[in-house]
């Protein structure tokens, strides 16, 4: 079909008019009269086959093309063949489009397709159901202007999205969306929107319930702590009991620690919040941890204390205690006595980096990402002989979450472990500590 439509057999018919006219034009004695009648004609022609194809696709309805002749055969031909191509190509893409629209329709969370301007391209039902929109008199509304929540406003005007967007909807009986955005193609984005609500029902029930036992079993505890000392003291010396009394006197500790310990992680867990606007003078906190490191090592250990002068924050001055107070009792707890402990306060390009180094066994690869868990141990029977309760990081790790900050965990078997984490720079007080003194003291 091809060869037929070449430029070899259109030129060899544009020659056989010119030559058929020039040997009329000889045999009457006029050939640039006939020649030039030949050339008009072919004209007046090609003319009439332009106005066809014009027609045809401007007002006929009809899919198929006028029926073409000569050269102009395979022009309607070609059409003929790429609108077919076309109307297969658009076929598939509908075909693709409807699978994609059922599978997004099968989600279980609504979804809502945005361009670069934040106006909605298309939504599923459940977007409809959860987030209020109307399809499709909802084509082309900024999403922002149907839900009107100021925090949500400025979640997309900060561009933002490394983390989810928490959207709490006062209309429905508190329901609790999560919203999160995902950049994809030329400037467009995906909002999905999941209901937590029954999650942070569930989590709220589960903090109330760890905050009213730890609460209960407080008074129990202590009369049973009572008891156990008067027991201890009427005690005779070489009494069998006196072993007995001594073990139930430190599980008693033990536990009492882990209800005290448990209540701090409740109360850090229930805080919405820190006031960010409170400073905290790490100076001397650092002196304060040096002192009780040094105690708590009992001159076993080699304690070594590094920070900058006048690097102060903004923060909860308690819980970063406790979160620091964690790291340095953790790194002696685990650490053969000789071994060194290395605390250190400093400024880093992204702000201030607190760190405890030590030189004790290291942590196996596969313990370290759950370590912020509670009650979770990578060496029970040791964590309970050393008076572990399993909750310390986890602590840490909520506290440091209120702080724009999160725990660095990196060790090696045999070679020991370093825990960190970094406070923003948005979060020191003054930009003159750059080359403040650096205290060191061991």
């Amino acid at each position: 079909m091809f060869d037929s439509y070449s430029g070899y057999r259109l030129l060899s018919r544009l020659f056989t008019v010119l030559a058929v006219s020039l040997l009329v034009g000889l045999l009457v004695g006029k050939v640039l009269w006939v020649m030039l009648l030949a050339c008009i004609a072919l004209l007046v022609w090609h003319y009439r086959q332009i106005s066809r194809l014009n027609f045809w696709l401007w007002r006929d309805r009809r899919l198929t093309p006028p029926n073409g002749s000569g050269s102009w055969e395979g022009i309607f031909n070609g059409i003929y063949r790429l609108q077919g191509k076309n109307r297969k190509r658009v076929s598939q893409l509908a075909f693709l489009l409807g699978r994609f629209r059922q599978g997004a329709e099968a989600l279980p969370d609504a979804a809502v397709v945005l361009d670069a301007e934040h106006n909605i391209i298309w939504c599923n039902k459940l977007a409809q159901l959860m987030l209020g929109l109307v399809w499709p008199q909802d084509n082309g509304q900024r999403i922002d202007n149907l839900l009107r929540y100021p925090d949500f406003s400025k979640y997309l005007k900060d561009n933002d999205y490394d983390e989810p967007f928490e959207l709490t909807d006062g209309h429905t009986d508190g329901r609790v969306l999560e919203i999160r955005i995902m950049g994809y193609g030329a400037g467009q984005s995906l909002l999905i929107a999941r209901d937590i609500t029954r999650v942070r029902q569930l989590e709220g029930m589960r903090k109330e319930f760890v905050a009213n036992v730890s609460h209960e079993l407080k008074t129990p505890l202590t009369v049973l702590q009572g008891y156990l000392e008067m027991m201890q003291g009427m005690a005779e010396p070489n009494s069998p009991n006196v072993k007995a009394m001594e073990q139930m006197q430190q599980q008693t500790n033990r536990m009492r620690s882990m209800v005290e310990q448990l209540l701090v992680l409740s109360r850090i867990e229930d805080a919405q919040g820190v006031n960010l606007e409170n400073k905290v003078n790490m100076t001397l906190m650092m002196e304060t941890l040096k002192e009780e490191a040094n105690a708590l090592s009992l001159d076993r250990y080699t304690i070594d204390v590094k920070f900058e002068a006048d690097l102060d924050i903004y923060g909860n001055e308690l819980q970063l205690r406790s979160a620091c107070t964690n790291l340095v009792s953790n790194a002696i707890r685990y650490t053969e006595p000789g071994g060194t402990i290395t605390i250190a306060w400093q400024r880093v390009p992204l702000g201030a980096k607190f760190s405890v180094t030590d030189t004790g066994e290291g942590i196996a690869p596969q313990h370290i990402n759950r370590l912020t868990e509670r009650f979770y141990r990578v060496d029970s029977a040791r964590s309970r002989q050393n008076g572990g309760t399993g909750l310390g990081l986890a602590i840490t790790k909520h506290a440091l979450s209120h702080h724009q900050s999160e725990l660095q965990i990196s060790s090696r078997l045999g070679e020991g472990s370093c825990f960190s984490f970094i406070i923003p720079n948005r979060l020191l007080i003054g930009e003159d500590a750059k080359d403040s003194v650096v205290g060191e003291t061991s």
